[in-house]
């Protein structure tokens, strides 16, 4: 059954169901101005700032699952990024500045918890220099706040367990529980009159089939959304926000299948409690190149305990956090698709390399003592993990921005898609939203 989260109720309240006689369930049916489906971190912000532009439309968000922000947004490192990696003058690099400046005043307004504790992103070779001086200049160029470089004494001063011969100090860098701020997202969409559906795996977008004799609601309300229970929601206009499931949401609207959305897992170690100690903030490698993701890193939390990791391994399961978890069209979908052969083939050694890391703890191990010697296997255990969303094109590249789209006819004009909202989706989810926002505005009568 599905469960309704009124304006007026707690984000965790359900709604009961209503037994027709003979005990089946009655089907959802209800009428909005805009449906967003998907109650992630994105999907969240996107509705809130919508909501609050246009307070006299009716809007509804459509989640698959009990609860919301229970995958990526749920699953992360919990970083409040300063935009110091991407490209100048991408959206990624716009977005992620302006988002965590965003984010920071949201949490002071809100009173949700927060650190600035912090990130250093050390070089500890002399041939990762260039690269670390690069990474300097790139975010020098994106007007990340109070960016330096700072020698092994500096290293010392801010992290006194940390070895390396250089390192780009950010001190705007910051931790979160981005779930927590994901719910007074949607907190404040409900109090703004918004309406939330859980359990909710939308099956079909499409055009309404009729309309009751004498009713002009299928004119009013031209597009039809159904979950696999057979329940429908019935609207003006339709924003997707999937995540893992971007590609398949425009799949079924009519719109393209491209780019494709790759699981793949990253699988973190924590420190014991008594070895928090050796961690004060953020410690990241200088990023290589010739690699696909950041590399292992340490990351303090909000409850106090520090995550190691992660790695980077495809997973069996679109929302598989287990090593062992599969799913049959999820794996098949993956390696059918040839972009991902084409990247499995570009980076072979990589990838047995992050999958034995995964399997044995101690080549992990390996790895961090380079920025803390005095780390042990010892020191360690086995921590969460979580699934990211990676969106590949046909010729294998991992798609490194924001990318937005919508399609053509009578189902494709009324439906806008977030295809890939990649790391750091959660630090600009409020600047992320407000762009969504905008588009809607420009592509829809609203």
């Amino acid at each position: 059954m599905n469960r309704i989260v009124s304006s007026r109720a707690s984000l965790r309240a359900v709604c009961s169901a209503k037994l027709l006689k003979g005990g089946a369930t009655r089907h959802l049916h209800s009428t909005h101005d805009v449906a967003v489906v998907g109650a992630g971190i994105v999907g969240l912000a996107s509705a809130r700032e919508l909501i609050l532009r246009h307070p006299s439309l009716s809007f509804v968000l459509l989640e698959k699952e009990k609860e919301l922000a229970t995958h990526q947004s749920g699953h992360n490192s919990g970083v409040i990024h300063s935009g110091i990696y991407y490209t100048p003058g991408s959206l990624k690099a716009r977005l992620c500045v302006r988002g965590a400046t965003l984010a920071y005043e949201y949490c002071e307004k809100k009173g949700v918890p927060y650190k600035r504790c912090g990130k250093l992103i050390v070089a500890v070779e002399q041939e990762e220099i260039p690269r670390l001086k690069a990474l300097y200049d790139r975010g020098m160029k994106n007007n990340v706040r109070d960016l330096s470089i700072v020698d092994a004494k500096g290293i010392r001063e801010r992290e006194p367990y940390c070895r390396g011969i250089m390192a780009l100090d950010s001190p705007y860098t910051g931790i979160v529980d981005w779930r927590a701020v994901a719910l007074r997202y949607g907190s404040d969409f409900e109090e703004a009159g918004g309406t939330v559906v859980t359990e909710y795996e939308v099956s079909d977008i499409s055009t309404v089939k009729e309309s009751p004799a004498g009713s002009a609601e299928g004119i009013k309300y031209p597009i039809s959304i159904t979950d696999k229970k057979g329940n429908e929601v019935r609207c003006r206009y339709v924003l997707t926000c999937g995540g893992l499931y971007s590609d398949r949401l425009s799949q079924i609207s009519g719109c393209s299948p491209e780019p494709r959305i790759v699981p793949f897992r990253g699988d973190y170690l924590v420190l014991k409690p008594e070895k928090c100690y050796l961690v004060r903030g953020n410690i990241y490698p200088v990023p290589d190149p010739r690699f696909p993701f950041l590399g292992v890193h340490f990351t303090p939390r909000m409850d106090g305990s520090v995550w190691l990791g992660p790695n980077a391994v495809l997973a069996f399961k679109r929302e598989g956090y287990k090593m062992y978890d599969f799913n049959a069209q999820d794996f098949a979908d993956a390696l059918s698709f040839r972009g991902l052969q084409k990247l499995i083939f570009r980076n072979v050694t990589y990838g047995i390399g992050e999958m034995y890391r995964g399997v044995f703890t101690g080549a992990q191990v390996k790895i961090l003592r380079k920025f803390i010697p005095e780390l042990s296997l010892n020191d360690v255990l086995r921590g969460p993990a979580g699934v990211r969303a990676q969106a590949l094109d046909h010729d294998g590249n991992l798609v490194d921005d924001f990318v937005f789209d919508g399609g053509v006819g009578d189902v494709g004009s009324r439906v806008l898609h977030v295809r890939n909202a990649p790391s750091p989706a959660a630090t600009s989810s409020l600047a992320i939203a407000e762009m969504i926002a905008d588009e809607v505005e420009s592509r829809f009568d609203l």
